[in-house]
C-alpha cells in the first residue's frame, strides 16, 4: 500500500512538471514576438495616462537599466495573458481525473469563462478605469506641478491594476464553482452577501491607488459581478441530483 501510495504521488509530482513545462514554453513562444513590439506595446499601455496628462508632458526613466526592462516586463505580461487560456486549461486538466464526470464537462466551459473574463476585466480597467483615474488626478494636481511619471512606476501601476481587475472579474466563476462542486449552498452565498461587500471594498482599498475613484471603480464591479455569479449558480446547480445520480 506505501509502495503504491508512492508511486501514485510521484506520478502526480512528474505530471504536474509535465504540465508546467508546456505552458512556460507556450508563455515563451508568445514571449519572443511580443519582446519585437515591446516598445509599441508599452505606447499602447501608457495612451491613457498620455491623453490626461497636459500638452507637452512626457514620460522619464529615471533607472539606468530601465529601458532594458521595461520591455522585458510588457514581452512577459503580454505572452502570459495571450497564452492564459492554454496555462488554464493545463491547471484544469492535471485537477479532472480527480473530478467526477459531470465537474469533468465544466471544465471547457470553466477555462473558456476564466480566461474571458480575465480579459474583460482587464479591458474595463483600460478602456475606462484609468481614462476616469488619471483624469480625476490630473485634475486635482497643483497648477505648479510638473508631471512627468517614471515609466517603470506607470507599468507596475498598470500591472497591478490589470491583475486586480481581471482577477475581480472571475467572482462569478468562483461562486458557480463552489455551489457547483457542493462546498457552499446558494443559500448560504446569499447570506454571506454583506460580508462580501464589506470585504471588496477592503480589498479594493488595499489593491488599488489611495483614491475613492478607482476603489468604487474595483469594489462595485465586484459586487454586482457577485450577484451574476449567484444568478447563474441558480441554473447550474438546479440539475445537479439528476447528474450525481447518472454518474453513481
Amino acid at each position: 500500500m506505501a509502495e503504491a501510495a508512492e508511486e501514485t504521488f510521484l506520478s502526480h509530482l512528474i505530471e504536474l512538471r509535465e504540465r508546467l513545462v508546456k505552458s512556460l514554453l507556450a508563455v515563451g513562444i508568445v514571449f519572443l514576438p511580443a519582446l519585437y513590439f515591446s516598445a509599441q506595446l508599452y505606447d499602447v499601455l501608457a495612451a491613457p495616462l498620455m491623453q490626461a496628462l497636459p500638452n507637452g508632458a512626457h514620460m522619464i526613466a529615471t533607472g539606468v537599466v530601465t529601458p532594458f526592462l521595461i520591455p522585458v516586463k510588457i514581452a512577459a505580461m503580454a505572452a502570459l495573458v495571450v497564452a492564459l487560456p492554454y496555462v488554464l486549461y493545463q491547471a484544469w486538466a492535471f485537477v479532472a481525473p480527480g473530478l467526477y464526470a459531470h465537474e469533468k464537462k465544466l471544465v471547457l466551459p470553466l477555462v473558456v469563462a476564466s480566461s474571458v473574463l480575465f480579459m474583460l476585466g482587464m479591458a474595463f480597467c483600460y478602456f475606462f478605469v484609468f481614462g476616469v483615474v488619471f483624469s480625476f488626478v490630473n485634475r486635482i494636481a497643483p497648477a505648479s506641478i510638473t508631471v512627468a511619471p517614471d515609466i517603470e512606476q506607470y507599468l507596475n501601476f498598470v500591472m497591478t491594476m490589470f491583475v486586480a481587475f481581471g482577477v475581480t472579474f472571475e467572482v462569478p466563476v468562483v461562486v458557480v464553482v463552489l455551489a457547483r462542486m457542493g462546498i457552499v449552498s446558494i443559500e448560504q452565498l446569499r447570506d454571506v452577501r454583506p460580508y462580501f461587500i464589506v470585504g471588496a471594498f477592503v480589498v479594493a482599498a488595499v489593491v488599488t491607488p489611495p483614491d475613492v475613484v478607482s476603489q468604487l471603480l474595483l469594489a462595485v464591479p465586484m459586487c454586482l459581478l457577485y450577484e451574476v455569479g449567484l444568478f447563474a449558480a441558480r441554473f447550474l446547480v438546479r440539475d445537479r441530483p439528476a447528474e450525481d445520480a447518472e454518474t453513481t
